[in-house]
């Protein structure tokens, strides 16, 4: 393995250490009910069906038979499970927990919420709103299933957005390219200046969303009556390969045509190249170029241009 493997796996490990002593798997008796997590989870699926198979079951839980049926035969014995012929084959049985067994699976199940819920309460919302879509894509990743692939959305800017706006040009480009915070200062200004000096008709902000988290961006603003600029063009990583970035360029440069404008010109850095790439396969042309020191690099600064 090479050693971004070697890290992967170790991840992956160190994860599964922490999850089985986080639940309780460690120890003899999940939430003191006296049951091995093996058995507190074939307790859980028989308390979810009156029609479970024991060779079903144990496929399903990925158990062996044998042992499986060690447990069946306990919680048989302690009055908690019945066997029933099967209605529908004669030669099947039914598994079905008694009141019994309903009885003793309550406590253990409001045991497992409460733990839940205990992590839930020391969140913030918007930690909570993060823990769940992990737990999801972790399930996800883990099991293989096919990821739905999301379906994103363009819309106009609202209350709040700008926030994101700047904070994500700032961390962006501060992770990816090393520029210091004298660029999140430039973002907060122009964005400041949108909404202040706000035309409407002339100015769009559009912000790309995906599962209702913003992803992305671009603003159209006046250069003078006849061109329009193009400005804080973004995609968030977590949405690259869903064709956003191409896709708030093209309804950039449509609201522009629509608004009247003869032409659209841009500035960006030669070390952008998916950006450039973008700009070239839409039409614009480079114009002109200089070297420059800002953010804290060394920089070589393009002016772009596309006749409307």
């Amino acid at each position: 393995m090479d050693a971004v493997e070697t890290e992967a796996v170790a991840a992956i490990r160190r994860f599964n250490r922490f999850h089985t002593r986080w639940v309780g798997a460690l120890g003899g008796s999940l939430h003191g009910s006296g049951l091995a997590l093996a058995e507190a989870r074939v307790l859980y699926e028989l308390a979810q069906r009156d029609d479970w198979q024991a060779g079903e079951l144990a496929r399903a839980l990925d158990l062996d038979p044998a042992y499986l049926s060690r447990i069946l035969k306990r919680f048989a014995g302690q009055g908690w499970l019945d066997r029933i012929r099967s209605a529908a084959d004669g030669r099947a049985w039914r598994l079905r927990l008694t009141a019994q067994g309903r009885a003793a699976f309550q406590p253990l199940d409001r045991a497992s919420s409460t733990q839940a819920a205990a992590i839930l309460q020391r969140l913030e919302p918007v930690d909570r709103a993060r823990l769940v879509a992990a737990l999801a894509d972790t399930e996800r990743l883990l099991s293989g299933e096919a990821e739905k692939r999301p379906v994103p959305v363009i819309r106009e800017h609202r209350a709040g957005d700008m926030g994101w706006v700047i904070g994500a040009h700032g961390r962006l480009y501060a992770d990816d390219y090393g520029w210091d915070l004298s660029f999140e200062a430039l973002v907060a200004e122009i964005a400041a200046k949108f909404l202040r000096e706000f035309k409407p008709g002339r100015e769009r902000c559009f912000i790309a969303e995906l599962d209702g988290q913003p992803v992305g961006s671009a603003f159209v603003v006046q250069e003078d009556g006849a061109t329009a600029k193009l400005r804080l063009v973004l995609v968030e990583k977590r949405a690259h390969g869903l064709g956003l970035g191409k896709r708030l360029v093209r309804e950039a440069i449509g609201f522009a045509r629509d608004a009247g404008y003869a032409r659209m010109v841009l500035w960006t850095n030669d070390i952008l190249h998916a950006a450039r790439g973008i700009y070239v396969g839409e039409g614009f042309r480079l114009v002109a170029e200089e070297r420059h020191h800002s953010f804290g690099q060394d920089l070589v600064g393009q002016n772009w241009e596309l006749m409307l």
